[in-house]
């Protein structure tokens, strides 16, 4: 009897190389969802905001009007006279009473944001105005 070192067999050697089929098949799996998601991301709406030109920044004729005002901080003014919401809820009420065709000519900083415009509009359908009118500058003529 022989005690030496007994041999095992060489068997399967470990696999070294990284195996790329289920990464192809979830790349492939990616590919697909996103060629169908594509068209959806795609099918926002683009807009293009008017720009304030002489033509659209002339002045309304409307008969009877009331100005309000936001500067850049978001107070509130009526005709130039700051005040603060309630006050404002109440003018523009009494104004809706007077006369129900009352135009708001609303003029606000370009800062402001465009929630709190559209809070002051809110205020002034509630009040009774349905007339809104934006006041915009006309751009500076170029010297000729």
């Amino acid at each position: 009897m022989s005690f030496g070192r007994l041999e095992r067999p060489a068997g399967d050697r470990p696999m070294s190389d990284i195996n790329v089929t289920p990464l192809v098949d979830v790349m492939l799996v990616l590919l697909v969802i996103f060629i169908i998601a594509a068209p959806f991301m795609a099918n926002r709406l683009a807009l293009e905001l008017p720009r304030a030109e002489v033509p659209a920044s002339t002045p309304s004729t409307a008969e009877s009007f009331v100005s309000v005002a936001l500067d850049a901080q978001g107070r509130l003014f009526w005709n130039d006279e700051p005040m603060d919401e309630d006050a404002l809820r109440q003018r523009l009420q009494e104004a809706a009473r007077r006369n129900p065709a009352t135009e708001l000519q609303l003029r606000a900083d370009t800062t402001v944001s465009y929630g709190r415009v559209v809070q002051l509009i809110g205020l002034a359908q509630t009040a009774g105005l349905s007339r809104i009118g934006f006041v915009a500058d006309a751009p500076p003529t170029a010297p000729r």
